[in-house]
């Protein structure tokens, strides 16, 4: 009897992480799941021997040569028998109760092709990834819906899968997103973090977003998807237009902030801390006298607890930013 859901999870040199991805699959509150490990052709040594003789539960690991994510997600795919699919790459996790969640908004509407959710970095970086749409113009714009979002298996075969022509991977999830919705299905993103998402150095996502990768990715995009852009392209205008007016309101509101309330505080720390200074000097100058003593600590006392306030680290960057564009200033002769 076929699972529910099967999870394919391309590996390639990334042994070290392979357990973490494997376990969040294997604690799930949904059990009834497959798991696909596919080794697309490792050279690490330590990958190759942890693949070799890998035995977890519900678990098989298929060799292939180095073909590439997209067709070993493909290989996978074409080797599991789930009614759902779910694309974890190997350094990434799930929540415990994503498969769950998504299973049942796909069983409850048969018109849903994928369910996505919000996400949260670890590793190098840590950020919350928020989104809320994923219709065909938010999708032509950017990619909103994360690359272990579950599927149904008839669209994936419906689209062919993911696109292995692109000549730089990265944008794949992305190419699949669109070409589902722009023949029009469905995809919804649960607003809770189902989903964790490792940022390190070297991996896909940050050598896709280097510049000449990007554009060449977009490029791809464009020129496949062209009839939807054509048709929607005064559409994304507009919302972009509009994204672009948030964010300068939001730096505005940010500038005045600082102008009417952040650059007071940094003003009365400032001279608080001279004033504590001023009071420190004068005691020490004064010699070590018993009845001195108590004065100079208390002091002491007073500016480490200015230190320590919330205004003065809420300042912070404020100062360090006042700080570098006075020297900048001196260096330029101002």
């Amino acid at each position: 009897m076929a699972p529910r859901v099967s999870v394919v999870i391309p590996c390639y040199d990334l042994g070290r992480f392979l357990d973490e991805a494997v376990d969040s699959v294997l604690v799930q509150t949904l059990e009834d799941v497959e798991i696909v490990v596919v080794d697309d052709g490792s050279k690490d040594p330590a990958t190759v021997e942890l693949l070799a003789g890998y035995r977890r539960p519900r678990t098989r690991v298929i060799h292939t040569p180095n073909r590439g994510l997209a067709a070993a997600r493909n290989l996978g795919i074409g080797e599991s028998r789930g009614h759902y699919v779910c694309a974890l790459d190997a350094d990434d996790r799930l929540a415990p109760t994503f498969l769950e969640r998504a299973v049942a908004l796909l069983d409850a509407d048969p018109g849903l092709a994928f369910v996505s959710s919000w996400l949260e970095t670890f590793g190098d970086e840590r950020w919350l990834w928020r989104q809320d749409a994923c219709d065909l113009v938010t999708l032509l714009g950017e990619d909103t819906v994360h690359t272990a979002a579950v599927v149904r298996r008839t669209v994936l075969d419906e689209v062919g899968g993911y696109a292995t022509d692109m000549g730089v991977a990265g944008y794949e999830d992305w190419d699949l997103w669109l070409s589902i919705v722009e023949r029009g299905h469905r995809g919804t993103i649960i607003p809770e973090v189902l989903f964790h998402y490792r940022r390190r150095p070297g991996s896909m996502s940050s050598i896709c977003c280097e510049p000449t990768n990007h554009v060449h990715l977009v490029g791809y995009l464009v020129d496949k998807h062209a009839a939807s852009y054509r048709t929607h392209l005064l559409s994304l205008l507009e919302r972009k237009d509009r994204e672009m007016a948030g964010y300068l309101r939001q730096n505005w509101e940010t500038e005045r902030l600082i102008e009417e309330r952040l650059e007071p505080m940094v003003a009365s720390a400032r001279d608080e801390l001279a004033r504590l200074r001023g009071k420190l000097a004068a005691l020490e100058a004064a010699g070590p006298a018993a009845d001195l003593a108590t004065e100079l600590v208390n002091a002491r006392r007073e500016v480490a607890a200015l230190h320590a306030s919330w205004s003065w680290r809420v300042t912070a960057p404020v100062r360090a930013a006042w700080g570098l564009l006075r020297r900048v200033g001196t260096h330029d002769g101002r």
